[in-house]
């Protein structure tokens, strides 16, 4: 369970015990999440961090209960949105919560936009989805210069292709929050831009949340971003949550040796370091997740006959929680500091830095 627990009538969106499995024909059913927990409240942006094949992105696909496969399903847990539970609502509810509650935006606008079809007409397609008509244009104009586009009117007459990057993901934003949704699920929705639009992009979001009272759930691969943007963090790894906590104490004393390798991926200019850190291996391939801690074999303070055999539960400290099973001795505040080269693990994946 996540380490602060809010009372029901807190949480906009309380995720309890959630699992993720991948059907396979008469084989038994892979969980690629497992026993995730987390909240968003009211006017709260809450970062879910991971490298590329930890399991925040179907953690995301599974709070609206859209897949990108078909043979991908809840397998267990609650996904509670106002106290009602996604996971359990039949497809013609979940439509109706879809965008009406909860908006998403993901990572390339490019995908996700039609080509053949002006950017104001896509604004307005949840509205119309929604049997919300009256003042149609009128509304699209509004959520236009909402997202800090000028010229709304002549924005939405224009074609994807004819906007930049930044500008298509504003209009993605855009569509997502036509029907103000009370909690907005952002995709790393600023990876496929260059910097400068992308801090564009996350004041933005800071703007709206605070403006809207809206509730945020930022997935991402970057603690910068989550630095900038989010109030709590939770930290993935291997379909599982590692760390959680508010931001501020979580940067100035993370608790877990992966925590504390993505902090150190982060470049510091002030740093005489010649290259960016980089956490040896990769994230293991779901299915095939090693006995133990399923970090331990990238693990700098891994502890033989104890990492390697035990699962380590998600234990509360103050307000956070960990998932290692060392976390509470000396050496575990600073794990990587004596480590200036570990060994290469052999992993299915690649390197372990940041993408």
């Amino acid at each position: 369970m996540n380490a602060r627990v809010l009372p029901a009538n807190e949480a906009l969106l309380d995720v309890r015990g959630l699992s993720v499995d991948i059907r396979r024909g008469a084989s038994p059913a892979l969980r690629v999440v497992r026993d995730v927990s987390f909240t968003v409240r009211r006017g709260e942006a809450v970062g879910l961090v991971g490298e590329s094949g930890s399991g925040k992105s179907m953690t995301a696909f599974a709070v609206m209960n859209l897949f990108p496969s078909p043979h991908a399903q809840v397998g267990a847990g609650q996904v509670l949105l106002d106290g009602r539970d996604l996971a359990t609502l039949p497809p013609a509810e979940l439509r109706r919560v879809r965008g009406a509650q909860v908006g998403m935006v993901f990572q390339d606008p490019t995908s996700y936009l039609d080509p053949l079809m002006p950017v104001g007409r896509q604004i307005a397609e949840p509205l119309r989805a929604h049997g919300r008509t009256d003042g149609l244009d009128a509304r699209v104009i509004e959520l236009i210069d909402l997202m800090e586009l000028p010229n709304a009117a002549q924005v939405a007459r224009k074609y994807p292709h004819e906007l930049s990057g930044g500008m298509r993901q504003r209009i993605l934003i855009a569509a997502a929050l036509a029907m103000r949704p009370a909690l907005l699920i952002a995709d790393e929705p600023t990876t496929a831009l260059d910097v400068t639009v992308q801090a564009g992009i996350l004041k933005l979001l800071t703007r709206l949340r605070k403006e809207l009272d809206l509730g945020i759930l930022l997935i991402t691969h970057d603690l910068a971003v989550v630095a900038e943007t989010c109030q709590r963090v939770n930290v993935m790894y291997a379909g599982e949550l590692v760390e959680s906590n508010d931001v501020a104490p979580l940067f100035a004393a993370p608790r877990h040796p992966y925590t504390q390798g993505l902090l150190k991926s982060i470049l510091n200019p002030q740093s005489r370091a010649r290259s960016l850190f980089s956490i040896p291996g990769g994230v293991p391939v779901a299915g095939h997740w090693p006995r133990g801690c399923r970090f331990h074999t990238r693990c700098p303070i891994v502890q033989p006959g104890l990492c390697d055999t035990k699962e380590p539960a998600l234990k509360l400290h103050g307000g956070g929680s960990d998932r290692c099973l060392r976390s509470d001795e000396a050496l575990a505040a600073h794990a990587w500091t004596a480590v200036d080269s570990a060994p290469q693990p052999s992993s299915r994946r690649g390197e372990g830095a940041i993408p």
